[in-house]
């Protein structure tokens, strides 16, 4: 049972670091949920405090993931089309074979939704550029949350004081 749940919870870790990129995963929380569940293993030491602490620092991390791309999409003039063009670009750029299209998806995606709101290709590219800014960072924050989970799971694993089996 001992040696499920600690597989269970670094593959929960693992998916927390993918969902940092993909929109439909909550990164940090579900990598805090792998946490979670290597709190439920024998000779694993997590404290209150600590799990508390991580979930509110996730929560907060899932939050700011709205309020970023917001931010950036409103500084550089962008709409609520550019914003779903981000996402959506970032998906067919996840599912499509082309090179770096995890980066270029959301950045196309974001100035054909503004192109759609608005018929003006240079405040097209400015709001796209900002809602591609906005999505780069949030990404950037979530990834790098789910990575010190990972390190969280790594060290706490690496004390172990149970039986595997």
């Amino acid at each position: 049972m001992e040696l499920f749940l600690v597989l269970l919870a670094l593959l929960l870790i693992i998916l927390g670091i993918v969902g940092s990129f993909l929109p439909i995963l909550p990164g940090p929380l579900t990598s805090w949920a792998g946490l979670l569940v290597l709190h439920f293993t024998e000779g694993v030491e997590l404290s209150q405090t600590f799990l508390i602490a991580t979930l509110l620092f996730a929560i907060f991390i899932y939050v700011l993931d709205y309020i970023i791309p917001a931010i950036g999409t409103k500084r550089f003039g962008g709409s609520k089309a550019g914003m779903i063009g981000t996402t959506l670009g970032l998906i067919i750029g996840l599912l499509s074979p082309i090179p770096f299209g995890i980066i270029i998806g959301p950045f196309i995606g974001a100035l054909i939704g503004e192109l759609m709101h608005r018929n003006d290709m240079d405040k097209a590219l400015k709001a796209a550029f900002g809602s591609f800014l906005g999505f780069i960072a949030s990404t950037f924050l979530k990834f790098i949350v789910a990575i010190v989970y990972l390190g969280f799971f790594i060290v706490k694993l690496s004390e172990h004081g149970g039986n595997w089996y």
